[in-house]
């Protein structure tokens, strides 16, 4: 699972939260796939070297190459983000890091936060959110609809608990 709870040292029973967006390509993956990519577009320019042909094609060759090295940077930078949630003995407080340097922060006692789940209309099926301070905020927008039931769940046992 994307994520997981942390006990702290802070003083008294404190916990935490970190969620993230699973990555299916590390950096290694991304090296090797690109690489790769360029080994595959290279082949049918082999049997066109030396003539005027190859110049027709390489420019079509380098852009595909260039839109999938933006694209998959993009995907990459997008999946930047981090939320943590703290729960201490009276507080619940929630950052989220978010892909441009944002930090966004939601604060409330912890006796009146409570988890809710969308099951229809929110962005996403079984959309979770917290509730509490005069303010409902989502978490875990980015995790799978399985991974949101299970948060959902460990967000009511931990914040009744």
């Amino acid at each position: 699972m994307p994520y997981s709870w942390i006990d702290t040292q802070a003083p008294g029973p404190a916990r935490e939260l970190h969620l993230w967006p699973y990555q299916s390509l590390p950096s290694r993956g991304y090296a090797a796939f690109i690489g790769g990519t360029f080994l595959l577009l290279l082949v049918p320019l082999v049997p066109l070297l030396g003539s005027i042909l190859l110049w027709g094609l390489l420019p079509f060759l380098v852009a595909a190459l260039a839109g999938l090295w933006l694209a998959l940077d993009r995907s990459r930078h997008n999946a930047q983000v981090l939320e943590v949630l703290t729960l201490s003995e009276t507080d619940a407080h929630l950052v989220r890091h978010t892909p441009k340097g944002d930090v966004l922060e939601w604060h409330c006692n912890r006796h009146w936060a409570t988890p809710r789940m969308h099951d229809k209309g929110g962005p996403v099926p079984h959309y979770v959110t917290l509730r509490g301070g005069g303010r409902e905020v989502e978490i875990g927008a980015f995790l799978s609809e399985e991974e949101r039931l299970a948060l959902y769940d460990e967000l009511v046992h931990a914040l009744r608990g």
